[in-house]
């Protein structure tokens, strides 16, 4: 893991970053998994061979938003940004290089060209792409949507130590923060990012990492998503829900969480607001609101294994990265799963 400032920001410019377009997971079993991102969640096979699958969303035109790849144990090997041009990739490579980061460029995935690929300061596998090929948008075959089929990919949540080195580190590649989690200490418990104009394109949460939370799909609308739980009980696997449907505080959205066959933890998401404006405000929770997490309150409790359980990163070679511990553990000496502590409020019902 790079020993760098996460704060420095280079004398290189930022690339242009247009949205999360990707995830590549390892999983243990490839044809249980197509069982459930494609038979069940319903996504598209662009491509598929003995070692990877590559699936995508009704609404996406390029090669995939997902790549399932088989491995002896569950990671993440890649979170990838789509950029404006193929200069931007260039940039990306500087950028990073400046930052002190372990930078390669390449081929590293089918349908993507000319990618840079990173550790970022947090140890994270960042890549960055603008050369894809373009595949068939299916928005329109209703006969082939099973009722809760996933329009796009809508947001990457990563577990860090240092929630405000990385919202700096962030807002340095040009992201914005929409909403965040503090206390009266001024202590940053998690933030949520974004380039696109909506809430988030990657969340940052407090706690021991690097690790991945979650990977975020949108559906049409909510009653997708209760259709989709329907749909899993009359499958037998609703033992795959692990929290929700409900409507978070934070970002204002219906959610869904599932486990897949090798417990990667995948959110479906829908109906959050625009932030598109250059003077869009920051939210800001007080870490003490339980309806942050859960607009409904305690008909919704989050289960343990929502701060417990989550999925490791890979470096560049495959390897999985080491842990290290939160840094600032602010009012509570606890590790912090996505959206703030475990304990309930202090009577403050609203966000600041």
């Amino acid at each position: 893991m790079v020993a760098i400032d996460p704060r420095y920001k280079p004398s290189t410019p930022a690339p242009n970053i247009l949205r999360a377009a990707y995830m590549e997971l390892i999983v243990t079993d490839l044809q249980r998994s197509r069982h459930f991102y494609v038979d069940v969640l319903g996504l598209i096979v662009t491509e598929e061979n003995e070692n990877e699958i590559y699936l995508r969303t009704y609404e996406e035109y390029i090669h995939h938003n997902l790549v399932l790849k088989k491995g002896d144990a569950p990671a993440v090997s890649a979170y990838a940004f789509r950029v404006a041009s193929q200069d931007d990739v260039y940039l990306a490579e500087a950028y990073f290089k400046e930052l002190g980061c372990e930078v390669r460029r390449g081929d590293f995935s089918k349908g993507v060209r000319n990618a840079v690929r990173v550790v970022d300061p947090f140890g994270f596998p960042y890549e960055f792409f603008y050369e894809t090929d373009h595949v068939e948008r299916k928005i329109r075959d209703y006969d082939e949507m099973n009722g809760s089929s996933l329009m796009r990919l809508d947001h990457f949540n990563q577990i860090v130590g240092d929630v405000e080195g990385a919202a700096i580190y962030m807002q340095n590649l040009g992201f914005k923060v929409t909403e965040n989690i503090m206390d009266d200490e001024g202590t940053t418990y998690a933030a949520w990012v974004t380039r696109k104009s909506t809430v988030h394109d990657t969340a940052l949460t407090g706690g021991d990492g690097p690790l991945m939370h979650h990977v975020a799909f949108s559906a049409g609308e909510k009653n997708n998503i209760i259709h989709l739980c329907d749909r899993l009980g009359a499958l037998r696997m609703s033992d795959c829900i692990e929290r929700g449907p409900g409507r978070h505080g934070v970002s204002n959205a219906f959610y869904l969480y599932l486990r897949d066959p090798d417990g990667h933890r995948i959110e479906i998401y829908t109906s959050d607001y625009y932030t598109g404006d250059p003077d869009n405000p920051t939210l800001t929770w007080d870490v003490h609101d339980d309806q942050r997490r859960s607009w409904w309150g305690g008909t919704s409790q989050v289960v343990l294994s929502w701060y417990t359980e989550n999925s490791p990163v890979l470096d560049l070679d495959g390897n999985v990265q080491p842990i290290r511990p939160r840094e600032d553990k602010g009012e509570l000496d606890v590790t912090v799963g996505a959206d703030g502590f475990i304990y309930t409020d202090k009577g403050e019902h609203n966000p600041r």
